[in-house]
């Protein structure tokens, strides 16, 4: 779905399959109920958080994953409110659109969260941007993969705990037209190989906007949308490659056949209201991590910004 044309901001340019408006009639009660209950399927359920996994055992870890399209509008949106009742142990932030400096006062002295690291473009203000907000200190964090072409827009933070990688990543868009596609397959590659780089050393998780839909079941119109960024047959291989390089969508993983479940959906056409949309939100891990995989939720009746946050429970 296309996200609404704003200053300094990265397009998804999927196209609509536009419907005929129903000609306006009177609705018998009956007809009125059997609409609503129509119009109730084609949103996602999200089911009660799992908090053991299959091998029972409890989560110790609960990371959050949310695109705010801009921190100051979502801290406005009050999108700081509900994570303070999420409470996750690590809260990741993609497109803040900000640089440091210019952060909201409460989200910088945010107590419940001492340990904070934000990442923004060098080159645009107002552009891209990542942050991490941690309860526990990592061991050290990096900002980056390691490739200067790759590196100045502010995509990537990683931190090390002791027994596992924390990756939050805003991957960059094809573009309108599909203007950076050969970029973003630049981008795949020397992403897929940093992640393999630290999950030869310790179990990962990545979290981000991977601004891909992998499968046609992650968006509403897969028919309209094979030449839009976003689903084009080279950025769905990339995320194909990155899975048999040993990772795992999660939320795949425990739901395979969910339909309608998305994380994205343009401010345009009522698209929300009407679940049309795209799943572009991950939580991918290292195989080895599936023993102690509780859940991963979609909070998709979460309100404060195009994207919807995104909820992972793991035992580690």
């Amino acid at each position: 779905m296309p996200k609404r044309e704003k200053k300094n901001e990265e397009q998804i340019l999927p196209t609509e399959e536009a419907a005929e408006p129903e000609p306006k009639k009177a609705m018998k009660d009956d007809e009125k109920q059997e609409k609503k209950e129509a119009d109730s399927s084609i949103l996602y359920q999200d089911p009660p958080d799992k908090l053991t996994s299959p091998s029972d055992k409890k989560y110790t870890l609960k990371v959050t994953s949310w695109n705010v399209d801009g921190i100051r509008a979502w801290f406005k949106k009050k999108g700081l409110e509900w994570v303070k009742e999420e409470d996750p142990d690590v809260l990741c932030l993609q497109e803040t659109k900000c640089a440091e400096r210019h952060l909201p006062a409460d989200i910088q002295g945010l107590p419940e969260y001492p340990h904070k690291f934000w990442a923004c473009s060098n080159d645009k203000e107002g552009y891209s941007g990542v942050a991490m907000l941690s309860k526990n200190k990592p061991t050290d964090v990096t900002y980056g993969i390691g490739d200067e072409e790759h590196d100045k827009e502010g995509r990537v933070i990683t931190a090390e705990f002791p027994n596992y990688f924390l990756v939050t990543a805003y991957v960059p868009n094809a573009g309108r037209g599909l203007v950076r596609l050969e970029y973003r397959q630049r981008w795949d590659g020397a992403f897929r190989s940093y992640l393999e780089g630290l999950a030869a050393r310790k179990p990962l998780i990545l979290c981000g906007d991977l601004n891909v839909a992998h499968q046609e079941i992650d968006l509403k119109n897969p028919k309209g949308n094979k030449k839009s960024a976003g689903f084009t047959p080279e950025e769905r291989a990339g995320f194909t490659q990155l899975l048999e390089a040993g990772f795992v969508d999660t939320f795949r993983h425990l739901y395979p056949d969910t339909p309608n479940a998305y994380t994205f959906w343009t401010y345009m056409m009522n698209a929300r209201a009407k679940n049309v949309g795209w799943r572009l939100d991950y939580f991918v891990v290292s195989k080895g991590l599936l023993e102690g995989l509780c859940d991963s939720k979609i909070r998709s009746s979460v309100l404060g910004s195009d994207h919807c946050p995104i909820t992972l429970y793991v035992a580690m």
